[in-house]
């Protein structure tokens, strides 16, 4: 029992004129290691050029292509992250140059990144490569693929890196007033291994729902299940499987409300995920975190 402010942004953006801006965001909360204390992170930093709805240009740390695209249409970040970002194959900000866009029915981003994180600008002998492409056909219906290639900021002068960490996603989802419906997938080579002599993969998929229960959408019902192989070398046994179900309110724009119910279970080891180590050392034991309360999310 208690209560936990998970994450506190604060966020200035200035306009120079019609071409240029710029954007700075604090990244302000806890992390599931006991440490019980609060880091503060620059995460997002940049210098952005917008030079038509096609062409946006961003210096500095700023979103990366999958995570926050995923996030916006999932809709539900302020109660757990999404998948790839849930057990840290992926994140939602980095230090590097990015190109975004949108032409028609389509969108994109291209991004050269540090591959570290927007928490660790160090940098490493290569950059990585991180894009996505996504179609909107008729509205709400949105279709997406994206990918990964490069060293996660591991290579350095001392230690050389023996394999590329490459990942694939996917998204299908439909976005309506009162209904939001989608899957993601996505497989990952090397993602941990960069720098060890063994190779691993791993892979998942998450699908989610929400339905709104009145005219007006301010009450609705939302769930989402996720699985994941997040070792399938090195420790082929380890399972990931979580789910949450809950009912939200949303009287406006800026707030919401919602009680939730949350289940994630780790078999074969342990796993670290957004809400702790989860798993067991001991074998055919596993791990279970379960979890009911209130989530709050406030823009203001």
């Amino acid at each position: 029992m208690g209560v936990d402010v998970k994450r506190f942004y604060f966020t200035v953006t200035h306009e120079f004129n019609a071409v240029w801006s710029a954007q700075f965001q604090s990244d302000i909360g806890d992390k599931p290691t006991g440490s019980r204390r609060y880091d503060v992170f620059v995460k997002k930093a940049y210098i952005q050029a917008k030079l038509s709805p096609a062409a946006t240009f961003r210096l500095g740390s700023a979103d990366t292509a999958w995570v926050p695209f995923a996030e916006g249409i999932y809709g539900y970040r302020y109660v757990e992250n999404v998948l790839i970002d849930r057990l840290s194959f992926g994140t939602s900000a980095d230090w590097g140059l990015h190109f975004l866009g949108k032409t028609g029915v389509v969108s994109y981003q291209f991004s050269a990144e540090n591959g570290r994180g927007y928490s660790d600008p160090a940098r490493s002998k290569t950059v990585d490569f991180e894009g996505r492409v996504s179609a909107e056909p008729i509205k709400g219906l949105t279709f997406a693929v994206g990918g990964y290639s490069g060293k996660r900021g591991n290579e350095t002068k001392t230690t050389p890196a023996r394999h590329t960490a490459e990942r694939l996603d996917a998204l299908v989802a439909y976005v309506a007033d009162r209904y939001r419906f989608g899957g993601e997938y996505f497989s990952a080579d090397n993602w941990t291994t960069v720098t060890s002599a063994s190779k691993d993969s791993a892979d998942g998929f998450s699908a989610w729902f929400s339905v709104g229960l009145d005219a007006a959408n301010t009450k609705s019902i939302f769930g989402k299940y996720e699985t994941a192989d997040p070792s399938k070398d090195i420790r082929p046994a380890l399972q990931d499987t979580y789910y949450n179900l809950g009912l939200q309110w949303r009287p406006n724009k800026a707030y919401a409300g919602a009680l939730v119910y949350k289940y994630e279970e780790v078999e074969g080891g342990t796993q670290g995920t957004t809400n702790g180590t989860i798993g067991s050392l001991v074998p055919g034991k596993k791990g279970e975190y379960n979890e009911v309360g209130f989530w709050f999310v406030y823009d203001f």
